[in-house]
C-alpha cells in the first residue's frame, strides 16, 4: 500500500539547470504544438521546455490536483481542483453554486497548472539550490458537458483518482448530477517545463565543505483507515 504516486527522474529530453542536456526539438509552428504559441513559449530557462506531447500527457496522468486560475474583474483566483486527462482534454468538476465555476462554464479564460515535485536540489549556495520538477500549463476556455458525456466524464474522473471504485460505489443521483458542473479544457494551448539533475554550482564553490546533491521527493499511499461506521468486513483497495 505504499506504491509511489509521483516522483522519480524526469522524462527523456528534460533539461538541467546548466543546460547540459539537449532541449527537445522545437515544435512546428501552429496551434496544438506544445509550447508552440507566443503565450506558451518558455522564456525563463528555455532549455527546460519539453515539446513532446507524450510528456505533457505523462505529467497530467501522474498528477491528481491542479490549480485552475481565473480572473474575476480585477481579482485573480486560483482554484485547487481534482482533474483527469481524457485524451486531448482535461476534465474538472465543481458545484453549480460556485460563482467562479459558473463563470468558467460561461466561457471565461482560464489557466490550469499541474506541478509534480520530484526532488530538492541541495547546492553549495542558496542561489544555486533548486528543485527538480515537472510542470504543465494549459490555457483556454472550458466547455460544459451534459447528459451521457457528463456521466462518462465523472466516471473518468473517478477512475483517475480512485481506480476501480466506479464499479463498486453508488452512481450519482439525478439530484447530485444537477448540483454538479462538469467542464472540459482542451489541450490546444499548453506548455511543459521539466527540471532534473544535480546542482549546478559554479566551479569556485565546489571546494566548500557542504554536502550537495538531490533529495528525492516521492508521494505514497499510507495505511488505509476504515470508516468507523463500516458495516461489512471488506478489504481496502489493493492499490
Amino acid at each position: 500500500m505504499v506504491a509511489p504516486l509521483t516522483g522519480g527522474p524526469g522524462p527523456d529530453g528534460a533539461g538541467t539547470r546548466d543546460g547540459s542536456r539537449p532541449r527537445a526539438t522545437d515544435p512546428a509552428a501552429g496551434d496544438g504544438a506544445v509550447g508552440g504559441t507566443d503565450r506558451t513559449r518558455v522564456r525563463r530557462l528555455p532549455d527546460l521546455a519539453v515539446h513532446d506531447r507524450s510528456v505533457l500527457h505523462a505529467v497530467l496522468d501522474a498528477g491528481r490536483v491542479g490549480h485552475l486560475a481565473i480572473a474575476d474583474s480585477d481579482q485573480p483566483y486560483a482554484l485547487p481542483v481534482a482533474y483527469a486527462r481524457d485524451g486531448e482534454r482535461v476534465l474538472v468538476h465543481g458545484s453549480t453554486g460556485s460563482r467562479l465555476f459558473r463563470q468558467l462554464a460561461a466561457g471565461a479564460s482560464a489557466c490550469l497548472t499541474v506541478t509534480l515535485l520530484d526532488g530538492l536540489v541541495l547546492a553549495r549556495s542558496a542561489f544555486a539550490s533548486s528543485m527538480n520538477y515537472r510542470c504543465a500549463m494549459v490555457l483556454g476556455h472550458l466547455v460544459t458537458l451534459d447528459g451521457d458525456e457528463k456521466l462518462a466524464a465523472l466516471e473518468r474522473l473517478s477512475e483517475h483518482l480512485l481506480p476501480g471504485r466506479w464499479a463498486e460505489i453508488r452512481p450519482p443521483s439525478v439530484k447530485e448530477l444537477a448540483a454538479t458542473l462538469v467542464l472540459a479544457l482542451p489541450l490546444d494551448e499548453c506548455s511543459v517545463k521539466v527540471s532534473a539533475g544535480p546542482p549546478d554550482d559554479p566551479e569556485d564553490d565546489l571546494d566548500r565543505p557542504v554536502w550537495a546533491g538531490v533529495v528525492p521527493v516521492v508521494e505514497t499511499y499510507g495505511t488505509p483507515q476504515p470508516d468507523p461506521r463500516l458495516r461489512h468486513d471488506l478489504p481496502p483497495p489493493e492499490w
